[in-house]
Order: structure tokens, then C-alpha cells, then sequence
């Protein structure tokens, strides 16, 4: 008669292993509030980059430990990645094309509130 000793996890993580990234996704969260209360006039254009940074790396600590990506296949994390710069890409390249209208939709005349008419 053989027994399965499947524990049933795929890829048991050490408990201290995931306590410790997720004392520093608390930590980066802290981090991320603590930027958002300051000045933007302080980190200049840098500011946003910065809170990107910071989202970045705690996406990818859950990518990492918590979605098993760590020891998972090589071509699954390829497929991953290779999926977000595409939506990275796209969301760039229509970032990168809004200055040109700004001044457009900044001059576009507003249409004065018109009171509600409902009954």
C-alpha cells in the first residue's frame, strides 16, 4: 500500500521567511504614507518616481513570496514580466503624449452649471 505524503503546498515557505517580507511590505507601506503627507515641492519632479519605486518593489515582494514566483519555472516569470512591460509600455507611451494637448484642454471654455431640472 503507498501513502502520498503531499503536504498539499506546492512550495511550503518558512514562516519566518514570510513574517520577515511582510514586516517590510508594513514597512514600505509606512513609507508610502509618510510620502504622500510630504510636500511634493521637497522631491521635485522626483517624487513621483520615488512612490513608484516604492509600489514597485512591494508588487514584486508579493510577486515573489507570496504568489510562489521565487520557485516557480523560469518561463512563468518570463511570461509574467514580459506581460507587465507591455502594460507598462502602453501606459508610457499614452502618458507620454497627453503634454501636447494640455494647453488645449486647459483653454477649452467651460459650460456654466446648469441647475438640476429634475421634478
Amino acid at each position: 500500500m503507498s501513502h502520498n505524503h503531499d503536504s498539499g503546498f506546492a512550495h511550503p515557505a518558512a514562516p519566518k521567511l514570510l513574517i520577515g517580507v511582510f514586516v517590510v511590505l508594513v514597512l514600505l507601506t509606512i513609507l508610502t504614507l509618510f510620502m504622500s503627507t510630504v510636500d511634493m515641492g521637497l522631491m521635485g519632479p522626483f517624487g513621483f518616481w520615488i512612490a513608484m519605486s516604492i509600489a514597485s518593489f512591494k508588487a514584486a515582494l508579493v510577486l515573489l513570496f507570496f504568489m510562489h514566483m521565487y520557485w516557480d519555472k523560469p518561463f512563468n516569470v518570463l511570461v509574467f514580466l514580459s506581460s507587465s512591460l507591455f502594460v507598462i509600455l502602453f501606459i508610457g507611451l499614452t502618458l507620454m503624449d497627453q503634454s501636447h494637448y494640455k494647453k488645449s484642454v486647459d483653454e477649452y471654455p467651460r459650460q456654466p452649471d446648469t441647475p438640476n431640472m429634475s421634478p
